[in-house]
């Protein structure tokens, strides 16, 4: 919100929500947040944040940032002309998470069954599964979905799929599964499953490997939208945009510690390898 008076470029009052994954809190936030009718919001943890700051307005420009389908969810009327009150930046396409697979089964050959962690309940949870679900055929790996809804249902779950041999994990994209990195390499560790993430912050958390775009290039990006639209443009005129670099992170450490070798090849490929 700009105090009257001021340049843009000199002084913001910004107001702050705390997101959770839970939905009464977040629409309780948003509409606080639109309540005080500031000049633009920023929904900053994805789909979850941005359907309810849309049901609190549908004048107040919004920036969103890590959404994965803002067409598919209704946020925008198409990428190129989003059309209303919201624009911003997309994580990645769904096609992104069938090449999770390809890489986990070049970095575990012998997988033949990946557990995939997904949120049913929303449209992206469902589209990353169908994405992973294209390419195992040609890749001989069997699935079995996992729902992302419950951290005392993750263990249960994932500790029968870990009975059987040659298994991997596939951890795919959800405001619940972001939220919950220790609690899902720590699993992936003590299963000893190759698993393949789409933050580079899981990897930090002490998993096998990710691969997706930097986070933080898209706020950046998000912060010159919100320049752009304080200084008098529209979202409806800002084209949704996707990331530019995708980035493989691969950990060394973690690696060894399930007894398993990185292919040179793959490690070459990376952009990062943690030793």
């Amino acid at each position: 919100m700009l105090p009257e008076g001021n340049d843009p470029r000199s002084k913001l009052r910004i107001d702050t929500r705390w997101a959770t994954t839970k939905a009464d809190e977040l629409r309780r936030h948003a509409a606080e947040l639109a309540a005080l009718a500031p000049d633009v919001l920023v929904a900053a943890t994805g789909s979850a944040t941005v359907a309810p700051l849309l049901q609190a307005t549908r004048t107040v420009p919004i920036v969103f940032v890590v959404v994965i389908d803002p067409v598919g969810a209704g946020f925008v009327a198409s990428l190129a002309h989003p059309g209303g009150n919201a624009t911003g930046f997309t994580m990645f396409e769904y096609g992104l998470s069938g090449k999770w697979l390809e890489l986990l089964k070049q970095i575990a050959p012998s997988m033949t069954r990946a557990a995939v962690l997904r949120d049913p309940a929303v449209a992206s949870g469902i589209g990353q599964f169908a994405a992973v679900q294209a390419v195992a055929p040609s890749l001989g790996v069997e699935l079995s979905p996992v729902g992302l809804h419950d951290a005392g249902a993750i263990e249960p779950a994932v500790a029968a799929f870990a009975h059987g041999a040659n298994g991997g994990l596939v951890m795919t994209a959800s405001p619940f599964g972001g939220n919950h990195p220790d609690v899902i390499t720590t699993l992936a560790a003590r299963y000893k499953l190759p698993a393949v993430y789409p933050f580079r912050y899981f990897v930090n958390a002490g998993g096998l490997m990710s691969y997706g775009s930097d986070l933080v290039s898209q706020f950046r990006s998000a912060a010159q939208y919100v320049d752009r639209i304080l200084k008098g443009e529209k979202p409806a005129d800002l084209p949704v945009q996707a990331p530019t670099k995708y980035e493989l992170v691969i950990n060394q450490r973690a690696a060894k510690a399930i007894g398993l070798d990185v292919p040179t090849t793959l490690l070459a490929r990376a952009d990062e390898v943690i030793e």
